[in-house]
This record gives C-alpha cells, sequence and structure tokens, in this order.
C-alpha cells in the first residue's frame, strides 16, 4: 500500500524497504498527481540481493519489481511512457533488449539504452520507467486529445 507523503498531500511513495532506500534517502516509486516515476531497479530480491548472475534474469525481476511498484500507486505498464536502461556490458544490449520488448512491444514507450559501471559489480542491468496516471491526455468532453 502507498503512503501518503505527510509533506505533500498530492504524493504517493511506494516503498521496496531495501536498505538503500533508507540509506540514500529515496522512494522506490513516486506518484505526483498523474505523473509516476520509478527509481533506478536493479534485479533484487526481497533481501537486497542480486537474483542471478544472468543479465536476462536481472531485467525480468527488475521488470517485476516496477510492474508491482506501478500497481501499487494505481498504475500499469500500460501507461509506462518512459523507460532508461542501463547496462554494464555493451555485449548485453540486445539480450536486454528482448526482454524489454516483450514487456513493452505493444506499449512503445520512448527508451534510452546506455553502458553504465555499477557501485555493486554484481549488477549487471538496472531500468527506470516513467508513467502517467490514467493514460493519455483528455479533452473536458472526455475523448482523447490526438492532435499533439
Amino acid at each position: 500500500m502507498p503512503l501518503q507523503d505527510p509533506n505533500n498531500p498530492n504524493r504517493l511513495l511506494h516503498s521496496t524497504s531495501t536498505k538503500y532506500e533508507f540509506q540514500f534517502g529515496y522512494s522506490r516509486a513516486v506518484r505526483h498527481g498523474r505523473v509516476v516515476r520509478i527509481a533506478g531497479t536493479a534485479g533484487l530480491d526481497e533481501n537486497g540481493q542480486v537474483v542471478s548472475d544472468d543479465v536476462v534474469d536481472q531485467m525480468r525481476r527488475a521488470i517485476e519489481v516496477i510492474k508491482a511498484a506501478l500497481e501499487d500507486l494505481g498504475s500499469s505498464l500500460s501507461e509506462v511512457i518512459m523507460t532508461r536502461i542501463y547496462v554494464r556490458d555493451v555485449h548485453d544490449i540486445d539480450r536486454v533488449a528482448v526482454i524489454h520488448g516483450e514487456v513493452f512491444r505493444d506499449i512503445r514507450p520512448a527508451t534510452t539504452i546506455v553502458k553504465v559501471d555499477f557501485i555493486d559489480a554484481r549488477i549487471l542491468v538496472e531500468i527506470e520507467a516513467e508513467a502517467v496516471y490514467g493514460g493519455a491526455d483528455e479533452k473536458a468532453d472526455g475523448k482523447a486529445d490526438r492532435k499533439r
């Protein structure tokens, strides 16, 4: 269940209760009005341990965590408009892209993939996401604004 931000009633916070969220002072996900942002999410289990040494397993787990955060905040993967994927090894980009495609092929968010060095060398991939709660913009008459 999301936590209402005590400093701002328009913000809902989602936590996975990892030590890093507390240590660094952040939320796994935040919904402010219609905007939902998911922090960089690695393939970690409930205890904060890397799920596997395989980039595909890590990517699948990261997407599971993102999906759960979106749903907790009343949103869904279908409302994602942007993803950012960070990989440690450029040779893993194709393998990661296949998993991204399985999940987002029909949603087609804007996406960026970049090579990075992670603080924890066991992490091979991390993904961020942005969504718009409630989907496409609507006009006052309730019809979607398709002119944009």
